[in-house]
């Protein structure tokens, strides 16, 4: 028995060999590339219907009229719409870092506005979820609120002027590392809370959230909804 391979033998292991890598690197050119990626499955968001203005409509002849709340609730619906568009664009980005710019490109726009987008529907799913209540402070936000500001009556006055100096929102964080509530003003759907807050009620002050009731009048709005706020809903809201 020969102890050497013949020039025969050699010619057709290497052959073998040269196949199993070409065959490794077309399978894995198959992998790898993008156009055999598996495709992201957006998260769609639920889209608000009349049902989940219920309760909110319970404020009809109390301060906010049920036309003013049918009228809000297609915004809302809008903003539900836009976030699953942007999201479905997201999911097919091109993500080639040649085609990022931060003057303008695609990723940039699909981002800051699915900020604004989503931050429309959050802030108006607390809205809704927080009114159509007797206006009745109690457990938790109501220590909390003594906390911050002292007595209920001053975190009102601090809500109001809040109100009626913000463009678009007031928002009642919940501080997770100062464990302390905050009045934060909102110009847009995507402003200016702070990082690491819970959102436990948020007034809409756009005009389209009272004039129908009030026309320019803002701070009978403000004074009306104080006695709309669903506390339960509110203490819902924080942390246990």
């Amino acid at each position: 028995m020969r102890n050497e391979l013949s020039r025969r033998d050699l010619i057709v292991i290497g052959g073998t060999v040269g196949l199993g890598l070409a065959v490794g690197q077309t399978a894995n050119a198959f992998v790898l590339s993008p156009e055999n990626q598996p495709k992201m499955e957006p998260k769609l968001v639920t889209v608000p219907t009349e049902a989940d203005i219920a309760k909110a409509l319970k404020t009809d002849g109390r301060g906010i009229s049920a036309a003013t709340h049918k009228a809000h609730l297609t915004l809302w619906q809008g903003y539900a719409n836009k976030t699953n568009e942007i999201r479905k664009a997201l999911a097919e980005l091109d993500t080639d870092p040649a085609k990022g710019n931060q003057i303008y490109s695609v990723t940039r726009s699909l981002k800051v506005n699915y900020a604004f987008a989503y931050g429309g529907l959050i802030n108006h799913n607390v809205y809704f979820d927080t009114l159509g209540g007797e206006g009745v402070i109690g457990g938790d936000a109501e220590a909390l609120i003594k906390e911050a500001y002292g007595t209920v009556e001053k975190w009102k006055a601090d809500w109001k002027i809040t109100g009626l100096s913000s463009r678009g929102w007031v928002y009642l964080g919940y501080d997770h590392d100062e464990k302390r509530v905050f009045n934060y003003a909102g110009d847009a759907q995507d402003t200016f809370p702070a990082w690491n807050n819970t959102l436990i009620l948020a007034m809409d002050v756009y005009e389209h959230a009272y004039y129908l009731d009030y026309q320019t009048a803002r701070a009978k709005y403000v004074d009306a909804y104080f006695g709309l706020v669903d506390w339960d809903a509110v203490n819902a809201r924080l942390p246990k």
